[in-house]
């Protein structure tokens, strides 16, 4: 029989990123007309993008044949007079899980370890094993991050820790003084990864001063992402920010080209209609309200979220609550493989999209329970 190579035991013991299901797959899967299924399964702005950013895409079909500018050169400089800081501060991405896969690249092996918190967003666990560096999960409090066990689970070969504010997927919040506070505790020979992908939700008196604390610590690296806010997820785009001597160490691990043209032209687009980004933060508040009403109404549990999601407990293993939402043409996210198998992440949607999921939430817990 023939075998493959034999891959490394940290490749081999990964398991893979499990993604929301796709629109098709489940309208082949029921034979539903796509155009009647709902995906709040992705943390996707329902609102789609800039009306600018198709326009600027079409322009860049006339050179499809050209590279990107491997650089970023135009959108490192929008970000740079947006962010207050040094084009030289920036990392581009494919997405901002690249850039945390750049960290673990340029900072992890076999002799270091890495921690991060129960509950965290899967790349930071996938990144680490995939270096065959030691993950330290720390257990977490109120579903978040617990700064305090954090700190003290730091080991001489610690080399980066995680943290992910608003956490994915449980929406979780830490003040931004408390982020700091931490920040000044951690060695300086430890990389402080600060994931900030929901950043743009948070009410402008939470958001934190992130894009300055790079300029007073050295070993602070702070990912954000187009995907979320500005509704370019299909075009994997996302930055960071840090002091030029690490960014410089970054972009060294950085595959070549690793955001094309179109995602480029679309994120450059995007960051200059701050009014897509008012209207859609105004809607995710509104629909949170709905989705935060639906589950008091049953009387479901749920986490607080400061994301464009909300996770909700259920008193049973979710996956035949789950499964029935599917059958409806409704697709939320299971998170049995975050250890959460009791509970179900749903994403904000249209205001329509959401009553759809609210009415079918209430009539298969009402079956249930009768």
């Amino acid at each position: 029989m023939t075998r493959i190579p034999p891959p490394l035991d940290c490749v081999q013991n990964i398991a893979p990123y499990q993604p929301g299901k796709p629109i098709e797959e489940l309208a082949r899967e029921l034979s539903l007309d796509p155009t009647s299924i709902v995906k709040l399964a992705s943390n996707e702005n329902p609102l789609g993008c800039s009306e600018a950013v198709a326009q600027e895409v079409s322009r860049e079909l006339r050179e499809v044949a050209r590279y990107p500018d491997g650089s970023g050169y135009k959108l490192k400089n929008q970000l740079s007079s947006k962010l207050g800081i040094s084009p030289d501060n920036l990392i581009l991405g494919n997405g901002s899980n690249d850039i945390l896969e750049m960290a673990a690249i340029a900072f992890l092996d076999h002799d270091r370890s890495a921690i991060y918190s129960e509950f965290c967003f899967v790349v930071n666990k996938l990144a680490t094993q995939s270096r065959a560096a030691y993950g330290i999960e720390v257990p977490s409090i109120d579903y978040g991050h617990d700064l305090e066990r954090m700190r003290d689970a730091i080991q001489t070969n610690t080399r980066i820790i995680f943290i992910s504010n608003p956490n994915n997927p449980t929406g979780t919040f830490i003040q931004p003084e408390d982020v700091l506070r931490f920040i000044e505790s951690v060695p300086e020979h430890i990389l402080v990864v600060l994931d900030e992908a929901y950043y743009e939700y948070l009410p402008k008196n939470l958001q934190s001063d992130s894009a300055k604390w790079i300029k007073r610590f050295p070993n602070l690296l702070v990912t954000r992402t187009f995907s979320k806010i500005y509704g370019l997820a299909s075009f994997r785009v996302g930055y960071g920010m840090a002091n030029p001597e690490l960014a410089e160490i970054l972009n060294r691990v950085r595959q070549p080209f690793n955001v094309n043209s179109y995602g480029l032209a679309a994120a450059s687009a995007a960051l200059l209609d701050d009014t897509f980004v008012e209207v859609s933060v105004s809607a995710n508040n509104s629909g949170m309200r709905q989705l935060v009403s639906v589950a008091g109404k049953i009387g479901l549990s749920f986490i607080p979220s400061r994301g464009n999601f909300l996770t909700i407990q259920f008193e049973q293993v979710a996956t035949e609550i789950y499964t029935k939402l599917l059958q409806q043409g409704i697709i939320v996210r299971p998170l049995g493989g975050y250890g959460l198998p009791n509970h179900l992440r749903v994403s904000v949607g249209l205001e329509t999209e959401n009553e759809r999921f609210c009415l079918g939430l209430e009539d298969i817990m009402s079956n249930i329970c009768t």
